[in-house]
């Protein structure tokens, strides 16, 4: 199908974004930590993806270069927001206040978790929402971020210390369990 589309059958391309439209926004919503920024990045991301499809080349799956390109686009949306919110805090710290979705966001999501997907950085956290949300292997993952399965997995390794670490100091819990979903999910 993306070979048709390539070849001049655009028509197609709406199958392709239908079937990964839900995937590449739950890999949005769960980078972003919003519902409505996620929305719109996989729109921004579908119609770059098809602008890009001439660059598409077969050897590579084409889930992990439609991944790439949600990668940087999401990525370059959390640097521009932390860029916006430091501005924000300088010019008028005591007017900022949740909105009523984020307010909602914030008791659906566990806070000892988003306190700790916080501390991570840019990178670590999209290793993680690749690798545990969106359930990729660390081949699929290498595609996407050019880093070697190997690397992937040693990093792996650190995020999921660093996430108990500070879950753990965040609500006392202990993640010796075997059955915890941190050792079996991550």
């Amino acid at each position: 199908m993306i070979l048709s589309v390539q070849n001049g059958d655009t028509g197609q391309f709406a199958f392709i974004a239908e079937s990964f439209q839900q995937p590449v926004y739950r890999y949005c919503c769960r980078l972003l930590g919003n519902r409505q920024d996620a929305e719109d990045a996989v729109q921004d991301i579908l119609v770059k993806a098809y602008q890009s499809l001439g660059q598409y080349k077969p050897d590579a799956g084409f889930s992990a270069w439609l991944y790439k390109i949600a990668c940087n686009h999401c990525l370059n949306l959390l640097r521009r927001r932390r860029l916006q919110r430091h501005v924000m805090r300088i010019f008028r710290p005591e007017t900022l206040a949740a909105s009523a979705e984020q307010t909602l966001e914030e008791r659906l999501y566990s806070p000892s978790l988003e306190l700790a997907l916080d501390k991570l950085t840019l990178e670590e956290r999209n290793i993680l929402v690749l690798r545990v949300f969106e359930e990729l292997t660390f081949l699929e993952m290498s595609q996407i971020l050019n880093i070697s399965p190997n690397a992937l997995h040693k990093r792996m390794e650190r995020i999921k210390r660093k996430v108990r670490e500070t879950i753990m100091s965040e609500e006392g819990i202990s993640w010796n369990e075997p059955e915890s979903i941190m050792s079996t999910k991550i």
